[in-house]
């Protein structure tokens, strides 16, 4: 079965936080015998900034960002029996998603994967021209990166056929312990790119917490900080790319992982870091969100904080040997429940449902 995927980047993770969902996901498809090509524009910089090469499982097709090559890869959707239009491709995301639709063969399985469901639909609420609205007829399926039912009941509401959030979940063959560095020995460290709705979130949880430990060492990872006035026990280093996550997870007492506002709103909406995290067997600390328990316990495998104080407070009172202890029950619990493999026998069941019925609705 062929499947032609439009989204951000495969190759890159520079501004493109879903690059190891896509990895993780895609690359098990391949292995269950899906003929994968992902397309992808050269935009931001993502290609000079690559953490990996093309892989074995999929051809990835890099498309400058112009009207003509846009027209050119919306063509090939013709040729896939699954058509799939991620959220956040960055440029030209509507062209690509009325194109790509119409461009599909009837019997074609239409799908839009929305990896930011919260942010989406509160743009959909709030224009009746959004692109989504006019195409949602012809969609057979929206999968979301998480959101649980309050996404699913919105995403009907607006007319879906069928939402299914599929969470983001741990390679273990990409995301695993590793010794520490040097690098990234701190007290509390944050990976996570500078934007507009979670960057009071990161004062409230991680810079405030920094005020208030000043004898305490912090690292902050990401794109777009160096311009962002710190306590001076904060340190920035900038990008961190992919093949430096693991031991960025291990060598801190502690991570910290921060919700975007729309997702922590919402609930149900891990981000890729906190499997990331746990698969390397780090203590992970969050920020509080509704649906958390389906992932994670909180006290044994994962800490919870409501505020930049509960932060502060777990930091204090963390001790190497705790530490270690929350860690590897978080890695226990996401190797048995959270793997890319358990999602991806999830959306092969799907694709294969969905398949099934268009050809059937096809030939009636």
């Amino acid at each position: 079965m062929k499947i032609a995927f439009y989204g951000s980047s495969l190759l890159s993770s520079y501004w493109n936080g879903a690059a190891t969902y896509y990895r993780g996901l895609l690359s098990d498809l391949a292995r269950r015998g899906y003929s994968i090509t992902f397309y992808e524009p050269d935009a931001f910089d993502r290609q000079k900034h690559r953490d990996i090469d093309p892989p074995d499982w999929a051809e990835v097709k890099v498309y400058p960002a112009t009207d003509e090559a846009v027209r050119n890869v919306v063509a090939e959707a013709a040729k896939a029996d699954v058509v799939i239009k991620a959220s956040g491709v960055g440029v030209f995301d509507n062209e690509l998603l009325e194109g790509v639709v119409a461009a599909s063969r009837s019997d074609a399985v239409r799908i839009f994967w929305d990896v930011d469901a919260p942010a989406t639909l509160a743009e959909m609420r709030g224009s009746s021209d959004h692109p989504l609205h006019r195409v949602m007829p012809d969609l057979d399926l929206v999968l979301t990166y998480g959101g649980g039912p309050p996404v699913i009941e919105a995403y009907e509401g607006f007319g879906a056929r069928r939402c299914i959030p599929i969470y983001n979940a741990c390679d273990p063959t990409t995301h695993h312990p590793v010794p520490a560095d040097e690098r990234f020995r701190v007290d509390l460290s944050f990976l996570g790119n500078r934007l507009p709705d979670r960057e009071a979130r990161v004062e409230q949880f991680f810079l405030e917490p920094a005020a208030r430990l000043p004898n305490r060492s912090f690292l902050i990872g990401g794109n777009g900080w160096e311009t962002k006035a710190m306590p001076s026990n904060v340190r920035h280093i900038g990008h961190v790319y992919t093949r430096d996550h693991n031991a960025f997870n291990t060598s801190p007492l502690a991570v910290l992982n921060i919700a975007r506002d729309s997702m922590a709103s919402t609930g149900y909406s891990p981000a890729t870091r906190v499997f990331e995290a746990a698969g390397a067997g780090a203590c992970l600390i969050t920020d509080a969100w509704i649906g958390l328990e389906l992932f994670l316990k909180e006290g044994e495998e994962v800490l919870v904080a409501r505020d930049g104080k509960d932060v502060a407070d777990h930091v204090e009172a963390l001790t190497p040997k705790r530490a270690r202890a929350i860690g590897d029950a978080a890695r226990t619990r996401i190797m048995a429940e959270h793997t890319y493999t358990r999602r991806g026998a999830e959306v092969d069941i799907i694709l294969c449902e969905e398949v099934s019925q268009k050809r059937e609705r096809s030939v009636a």
